[in-house]
Parts: C-alpha cells; sequence; structure tokens
C-alpha cells in the first residue's frame, strides 16, 4: 500500500531564523520524489516535518487522507498525543544519515524489534527480518552486531527496519551522505529497487544521477522555499530558474 502527501503552507523557524517559509508541494500515491538543494535549504527540515519529528510552526502535512501530528480542534490545529503520533509513524517509515541503528541488537533484533512492540508475533517478526535482510542482500549478517558491518551494509540494515513495519510512505534523508563513495552504489540500488513497488518515495539527496534515473518528480529547495519542480528531464536537463541552474552547475 501507499499514501499521497499533501504538504500546505509549511513554515518553520528556529528562533529567529526562517527554514521553511509557507512550502506548498504534493506528491502522488507510490510515486519517487527528490529533493535538492543547497546545505541549510531547509529539505530536511521539510522531510522531518512528513512524519512530525519537526513540528511546524504553520501549515500542516496530511499523509493519505490523516493529519500527520495535529488533529482540528475548534477551527483551529492541536498537537497529538505522542502515543497517537506514534501510531502515525508506523506509515511512514525514515532512513536517516546515520543510520540510527541499536548497537546492542544484532543487525536480525534492530530489523524485528518495532514490529515486535507493535504486537507482532516474535516469530513472525523474525521471519519477516529474515526476508528483509535478504531482500537487501544481508541475510547472512542476521547475528552480527552494527560495529561489524559497514556503513553502506548499516544503510541498508537501516533501510530493511524501516521497511519491517510495512509503510506506506518511506523517508531517506541523504542516505548516501555518510558513506564513502565506493558503498554508494550498493544503497542506492536497494532505493532503486523500492520504486514502483508501491511504496512512496521521498528522497534529499545530492545524486543527481539517481534523481534523473528514478524520480518521477524533482523537488529544488532554497532558502526554504521551492526554487522548481517537475519532471527530472525538466528540472535537471532544462531548468528555467537560475538558481537552479547555478546550484546543478555546481554538483555536476
Amino acid at each position: 500500500m501507499s499514501a499521497g502527501i499533501e504538504i500546505a503552507n509549511a513554515t518553520k523557524s528556529f528562533g529567529d531564523r526562517p527554514v521553511l517559509r509557507g512550502v506548498d508541494l504534493t506528491i502522488e500515491a507510490g510515486t519517487v520524489t527528490v529533493i535538492l538543494g543547497p546545505s541549510g535549504s531547509g529539505k530536511s527540515t521539510l522531510l522531518r516535518a512528513i512524519n512530525h519529528l519537526e513540528p511546524l510552526d504553520e501549515g500542516y502535512v496530511v499523509v493519505g487522507d490523516e493529519l500527520i501530528g495535529v488533529r482540528v480542534h475548534h477551527g483551529r490545529l492541536k498537537e497529538l498525543s505522542e502515543r497517537e503520533i506514534l501510531r502515525q509513524r508506523a506509515r511512514i517509515g525514515f532512513v536517516f544519515q546515520n543510520f540510527n541503528l541499536f548497537p546492542h541488537l544484532t543487525i536480525l533484533e534492530n530489523v524485528s524489534e518495532a514490529p515486535i512492540a507493535l504486537g507482532t508475533p516474535p516469530a513472525t517478526a523474525r521471519e519477516q527480518a529474515r526476508a528483509l535482510l535478504e531482500r537487501v542482500g544481508l541475510s547472512e549478517k542476521a547475528s552480527a552486531y552494527p560495529r561489524q558491518l559497514s556503513g553502506g551494509q548499516q544503510q541498508r540494515v537501516a533501510i530493511a527496519r524501516a521497511l519491517a513495519l510495512e509503510p506506506e510512505v518511506l523517508l531517506f534523508d541523504e542516505p548516501t551522505s555518510a558513506l564513502d563513495p565506493e558503498l554508494v552504489g550498493d544503497v542506492l540500488g536497494v532505493i532503486r529497487s523500492l520504486a514502483g513497488n508501491g511504496v512512496t518515495l521521498v528522497v534529499v539527496t545530492h545524486e543527481i544521477g539517481f534523481a534523473r534515473e528514478v524520480a518521477d518528480q524533482v523537488v529544488f529547495l532554497d532558502e526554504g522555499v521551492i526554487v522548481e519542480q517537475g519532471r527530472p528531464s525538466d528540472v535537471l536537463d532544462n531548468p528555467r530558474e537560475a538558481r537552479t541552474r547555478e546550484f546543478l552547475s555546481r554538483v555536476l
């Protein structure tokens, strides 16, 4: 299953520094959206707002038909309880830059822990975790610990862990930025294999080749606003905006 995403007037500041300035973005269910932008453009904050890791100052996010992190109360948006937010996050997988695996758990335990916590029988969760590890090419590492794996392998485990709850949306925050160059291809290959399999993917990355090959939509964000968005062939090969052309000339 997959779900569409609607972001409306997403506004966020840290202190007196605006990070998002009224961003509106629609992402269709089952598609791949790549978000590009320079450091400090607000792209990671926008991604974290989708599953309410970063509450918005103004605006809202809808995944499927459900407001995320808030509800309407007397005409205003009111924060949900932490329990309700955690329930929603089970629908929205998140893969971080730095893996965030539990160092004291084996790889199998890292992948199976969340389903068990949410009520899946342990034997079933472990069986599903083994299947996911096989899917990302790491079935032989089930009993290893994170410290025994390379960065690329740890990131593939993080993807398997995110998939374990069968999310409708999967968010990637610069999933290759912490990796040595020779390890990037394996991780991008796993993400590429997920495209078209039903899950809605949103990927913050500087991997232009990946965006050109896999994305249905490319969004270029700068200074908290969307400068340009559209098909990869339009945004990456024939950008309309001078700021987009300048950015691409630096990263290509």
